[in-house]
């Protein structure tokens, strides 16, 4: 496992590279299908949404952007697809500068937005040929991919169906097959599965992997859901204020936090902040977070500190609900990064 610390505009990110020498030369060799340098962009009233981001994503990748909702995910795609500008930096597609050349840049991708693009009034197999004639694919062309993204997706006993007796998932998934109609280079996923049951996000994942192996498909996920971004990307960056904090695949992300997490569930929160200042008094405690009527701390054996961790708070006169031991999770990883566990941003987005 090979680290790096990344500059970007003053602040640092934490990356980790490929750990096999093949890997290292194959990505030295290919131009990445997705760069993101130094991107700003500021709203009205003085909100910045992206403060210097930048990142690569590889051909074939399946590339997350993790973080809460208002960490700058959205903004990223919007400039990414074309659909917005930057104040600042570079954005490139497929080795294609969006600013400068926007509309090839339409022709190598397709996007899905967080709200449905499917028109109710029309057939699942209507809406895709209508993309399809948008792209100006030929008819028999157009026909073949329609079938197959309708058997891939589980939509062809549906398909000539008026969109708007479909269920959430059922158009969820034709959003997405109706991106891919025109064979695109590069897939964009804003937030694709929420509000999805955890049944139907399986579901459109499965489809989501069989169309990448097949296709060398490279697609960028932008997800708040932390086990979607740990089961599904083979690489993730961590997006907090507008700015990649750590970078790498997933198992290597967690696994650079050595030691495990003790997670202490407490009777109120002014327990847990009592908790915090006895927790920190013990040595071989790395760092404690408080979050509500929780704590976690970071410790190199959890199961050999718990006895004493207790004692302490059993000493500082704390009612403990709960403890927990576990490995370094994606939770984990963006408290160590981010300074503040992914629930408290979650919540101050909110």
């Amino acid at each position: 496992m090979f680290g790096r610390q990344s500059q970007s505009r003053g602040s640092a990110h934490w990356t980790l590279e490929p750990n096999d020498q093949g890997e290292r030369e194959k990505s030295m060799r290919a131009e990445p299908a997705i760069e993101a340098i130094e991107l700003v962009k500021t709203y009205k009233a003085g909100v910045t949404a992206l403060a210097g981001l930048s990142f690569n994503v590889e051909p074939g990748t399946v590339f997350g952007l993790l973080g809460p909702n208002g960490a700058g995910k959205s903004t990223t795609v919007k400039i990414l697809t074309t659909l917005s500008a930057p104040d600042d930096g570079t954005a490139r597609v497929g080795g294609v500068d969006v600013a400068e050349h926007p509309e090839r840049v339409r022709r190598l991708i397709g996007a899905v937005a967080q709200e449905s693009g499917s028109i109710a009034a029309l057939t699942g197999r209507q809406n895709l040929r209508l993309q399809g004639d948008l792209q100006g694919m030929p008819t028999r062309e157009l026909s073949r991919r329609s079938e197959q993204l309708l058997d891939t997706f589980g939509l062809t006993d549906a398909a000539d169906r008026t969109v708007k007796t479909y269920s959430g998932g059922m158009r969820r998934r034709l959003d997405i097959a109706i991106a891919l109609v025109h064979q695109p280079e590069v897939l964009f996923l804003d937030e694709p599965t929420t509000g999805l049951d955890p049944e139907a996000r399986a579901d459109t994942w499965r489809a989501l992997n069989e169309l990448a192996a097949r296709q060398q498909l490279t697609i960028l996920l932008t997800t708040h859901y932390l086990e979607e971004a740990d089961q599904f990307a083979s690489r993730l960056a961590i997006i907090d204020r507008g700015q990649i904090v750590a970078e790498g695949a997933p198992d290597e992300l967690k696994a650079a936090l050595r030691g495990d997490s003790v997670a202490v569930e407490m009777s109120d929160s002014r327990g847990a902040g009592i908790g915090e200042r006895a927790l920190l008094g013990l040595s071989d405690v790395g760092s404690v977070a408080l979050d509500g009527t929780g704590l976690r701390a970071r410790v190199p054996d959890g199961a050999r500190l718990l006895p004493s961790m207790l004692a302490a708070l059993d000493g500082a006169g704390v009612q403990v609900e709960s403890v927990a031991v576990s490995r370094p999770s994606l939770d984990d990883v963006y408290l160590h990064f981010a300074g503040r566990s992914f629930h408290s941003a979650q919540e101050v987005a909110a």
